[in-house]
């Protein structure tokens, strides 16, 4: 918005037109719908004038200038349309057409071109020269992107894009003149070079160089219809535009939404390429029963709601609400993990409701609420080029979360922030690092001691931060200076030198605004809640909450688990963290609903399923979750349900959870129904319904309220805004994020009534619990070390093109040709083992074994070994530990001991 002092007036065409002075001509010109032809120019790419399309004419300056790099001045006076102007640009258009192979008739950009619009403005019918480049192969090397140089204009968009957009630095220009095109890491093809498949630079491609492989001749623009939702895999939350064939009623294509407020048009190559699930053969049509023989069969709706609630009726009755619990998803939406939490509350009784953040993030809000009075992400995403230095520790950004780090690598390449890397995988962003520090896993809560202990030695630490805002300092400060937390004494331990541990501490505490990312490498630990607890204290030291670009950033891993943990699905809160146990929130729901709730808080995952192991739960009901892969020690879990009298499983595939099952229901997925995910940074979004579901699967909140209305009659929510509205009426945090207000990009929660914007920002006034928290936490050993008999530490994680257990993304034959199941091990280990390049191991822990192939790299240390839980075939999961952190039961996933043996 303008403010007066800003605002100038220029005159286009004779049309007065407001502007300000940092604008050019071009984007002036664009804001006011007055069209001049330009092919170089993109909005996030920036002014480079090298098509020279889009000359105007200025009455005070003699000649033409390029319109997308002259800044407008007051009173300026412009021509666009004039007959020398469109002479002149005609004439560039016409040697830019002459010079490539431009057949619109079967290009993928016909009706979306730039080229061909610039064209059909200038009344270019025939082309004037002869001046096309030899013929060139058409690149198809790559899974996903197509590249005919023949169409390439040389606008270098895809340029710019690929090495200051998202920074993946792969594309170039090789040759000169005629033959000047686009190049993949010094000229190879596209499938052999470091492309990771983003596709940024085919949604920024003005022509058709550059293409969606697997779109061809599915859909041309007109026959398309474009629906915007949020992406259904982490929890960055990207805006997309389903592209759905108004033919087959297919989706056919996704691309970003540009200027959208969390990826501004950018995506991975799991959010624009991996969509073939939705699609998908194999998608659950219709209810499934196991029959005596243990196959399944299909069964109408009218049977499956029977069973299901004739079953859970009779164990409730039989055992008690207490042996009935119930999984809910990150993948279905707030009003539907609502419903769910309702359902399990109101018509089971039972509290024992939990879902996946047991597993990622049960730390964190355990963490942060001690210290800080709320759990979740302090920052937006859109202001991170505003800190000055980032720490990521315990997360592999550029794999979970790459739109992120899309943003960080921008600013990190703009010389504007300085970074921090502590893992103990040198993960691809530490490329870009100024300290990389290579932890020993496990070592967490020793690094950051001695960290805070060299800046409170040096007084380095923010005094009038602490003592405004803060309370139990002086504690905290005496335990901190204990010389077992000395740099020296450290290093031993977590393998990092003294000399760079005084020097993390230093930059960090030295910088105006510091910002912390962190994920489960941080999380996923039986010490987990003081990992997160230790980061507080770090952010409350120096005093970097409450600012633009700092705070405490954790990163959610799966596209609704924010919003699964603010709708209650868990086992001591109502949605919007108000615990069960406190009489005034308990009352306000009991009213709402019209019954009686328990205000004993249920059991966690982990404890479901032991009490499930112990045949203490008879009953559970799993919606969208697949614990059979990515719980710990597998084992126990198959042994757990498979003691259970009763499983009912809601997905959209058999997964391997739904094999076990007594009854299956089939759900929609993201594209197929409507609601609001709400991403790692609190953003409430909304998913708009693009195609239907196949057979009869429905959505999940019809289901749940199908079910529900078999134990009252109370349920009557017609669509997914009935449900929102009751979530607006009970949860504070919520109250003014209304369904219509959500339609462009969210809202950030709190927003508690509807004339209030939202809150980028946490605590920066004051902490949510009122003053901030110190808690010094000491350091405790991994549960399991290395021995003579289990010599390598393990650790597990995330890649880039797979998602969370493979149900969605491996529908995609693309997505797994690029990424199979594999361990990682250091050079020398491999060494040592007689190991070569994707050789087969066994991998032994104490609890399983697995095979699996091998891949030797520099990039993590010597001793340990990383193996991602995404594949049913070497289901790392069988060697992980169950044991818990005592205070957020969360698993420790992250380090376990095993054995490796040459095949």
């Amino acid at each position: 918005m303008l403010t007066n002092n800003q605002e100038i007036t220029i005159i286009i065409n004779g049309q007065v037109v407001k502007t300000c002075p940092e604008l050019s001509i071009l984007q002036t010109a664009r804001q006011n719908n007055i069209y001049i032809p330009s092919l170089c120019y993109h909005e996030k790419t920036g002014s480079s004038g090298k098509c020279r399309v889009c000359i105007v004419e200025i009455e005070e300056i003699k000649g033409f200038v390029t319109a997308c790099n002259t800044t407008c001045q007051d009173g300026m006076r412009i021509k666009t349309d004039s007959p020398s102007i469109l002479e002149a640009q005609k004439l560039i258009v016409d040697l830019i057409l002459s010079s490539g192979h431009h057949n619109c008739l079967t290009c993928e950009s016909n009706g979306a071109c730039e080229l061909q619009d610039c064209a059909y403005y200038l009344g270019i019918d025939n082309l004037s020269f002869n001046t096309a480049r030899d013929n060139i192969v058409e690149d198809n090397s790559s899974e996903f992107i197509s590249v005919n140089r023949n169409k390439c204009i040389s606008c270098g968009r895809c340029v710019l894009a690929c090495n200051h957009t998202v920074v993946n630095e792969v594309l170039d220009f090789s040759q000169r003149g005629r033959n000047t095109s686009i190049s993949f890491d010094n000229n190879l093809f596209l499938g052999d070079s470091t492309c990771v498949q983003c596709g940024e630079c085919v949604q920024i491609c003005p022509v058709g160089c550059l293409s969606d492989k697997n779109s061809r001749f599915k859909g041309r623009p007109w026959e398309v219809k474009k629906v915007e939702t949020v992406c259904p895999y982490c929890g960055v939350g990207c805006k997309l535009y389903l592209h759905v064939n108004n033919k087959t009623q297919k989706i056919i294509r996704v691309t970003g939404v540009e200027n959208a407020e969390v990826n501004n048009g950018m995506l991975c190559v799991k959010g624009r390429y991996a969509y073939d699930f939705i699609n998908s053969s194999e998608r659950l049509t219709h209810p499934l029963l196991k029959t005596s023989s243990g196959e399944f069969k299909e069964i109408s709706w009218n049977e499956a709601i029977s069973i299901a609630s004739e079953n859970l009726k009779k164990i409730k009755s039989n055992f008690g609400a207490k042996s009935i619990a119930g999984l809910c998803s990150a993948k279905i939406t707030n009003e539907e993990n609502f419903l769910f939490m309702k359902f399990m509350r109101k018509e089971i009784g039972s509290n024992h409701i939990d879902h996946c953040a047991r597993l990622c993030h049960a730390s964190t809000i355990t963490g942060l609420s001690l210290t800080l009075g709320s759990g979740a992400m302090t920052n937006d995403l859109k202001n991170i080029d505003k800190t000055d230095l980032i720490l990521i520790i315990g997360s592999d950004i550029t794999s979970a979360h790459p739109v992120i780090s899309y943003r960080i690598k921008k600013t990190i390449r703009e010389n504007k922030t300085k970074l921090i890397v502590i893992d103990p995988k040198r993960v691809r962003i530490a490329d870009y690092a100024n300290i990389y520090c290579e932890i020993q896993p496990g070592s967490d809560v020793l690094l950051l001691n001695s960290i805070m202990h060299v800046i409170i030695e040096n007084e380095w630490y923010n005094n009038n931060f602490i003592k405004l805002r803060t309370e139990g300092f002086n504690e905290f400060k005496d335990e901190l200076l204990k010389e077992e937390y000395s740099p020296e004494n450290v290093s031993l331990i977590c393998g990092i030198s003294s000399e760079i541990i005084i020097k993390v501490a230093h930059e960090f505490s030295h910088a105006k605004v510091a910002s912390i990312f962190y994920a489960m490498g941080i999380t996923q630990h039986h010490t987990g809640t003081n990992n997160v607890i230790n980061l507080s204290n770090l952010q409350l030291l120096c005093g970097n909450f409450g600012k633009l670009g700092g705070g405490l950033n954790p990163l959610r891993g799966q596209c609704n688990v924010q919003g699964a943990c603010d709708m209650g699905s868990l086992p001591n809160v109502f949605s919007g963290y108000q615990r069960i146990n406190i009489p005034e929130y308990r009352d306000k729901f009991e009213k709402a609903w019209n019954c009686k709730l328990s205000e004993i808080p249920g059991l966690t995952l982990t404890e479901i399923i032991e009490s499930a192991y112990r045949r203490e739960i008879k009953a559970m009901y799993i919606v969208g979750e697949n614990p059979l892969l990515s719980d710990p020690d597998l084992n126990h879990v198959a042994k757990a349900l498979h003691n259970l009298e009763f499983l009912i499983v809601q997905d959209i595939f058999l997964s391997e959870t739904a094999k076990m099952a007594h009854l299956v229901l089939p759900s929609a997925c993201f594209a197929e129904k409507e609601g609001h995910f709400t991403n790692t940074e609190r953003r409430v979004q909304r998913l708009n319904k693009a195609i239907n579901p196949p057979g009869e699967a429905k959505a999940d909140w019809e289901i749940f309220q199908t079910l529900a209305k078999a134990f009252s009659n109370d349920w009557n929510y017609q669509s997914a805004k009935d449900i929102t509205k009751e979530i607006n009426l009970l949860t504070p945090t919520y109250q003014g994020i209304t369904w219509d207000r959500t339609a462009k990009n969210g809202i950030q929660w709190p927003c508690p009534t509807i004339k209030h914007p939202g809150t980028p920002i946490l605590h920066q006034n004051h902490f949510s619990r009122g003053l901030g928290l110190f808690k010094a936490v000491p350091y405790e050993k991994s549960i399991e070390s290395a021995d003579k008999d289990y010599p390598y530490i393990l650790t597990t994680g995330r890649t880039l093109q797979q998602y969370h257990t493979g149900t969605m993304t491996r529908k995609t034959q693309g997505i797994n040709n690029l990424s199979s199941s594999h361990m990682i091990i250091s050079v020398d280990d491999a060494k040592s083992l007689g190991l070569s390049n994707s050789e087969i191991v066994k991998v032994t822990s104490r609890r399983g074994s697995i095979e699996i192939q091998c891949f030797i790299t520099k990039r993590i240390r010597k001793g340990v070994v990383f193996i991602p839980f995404h594949f049913h075939e070497a289901p790392v999961n069988l060697l992980t530990l169950s044991n818990s952190d005592p205070m957020a039961k969360i698993p420790e996933l992250k380090i376990c001991v095993v054995n490796i043996k040459k095949l």
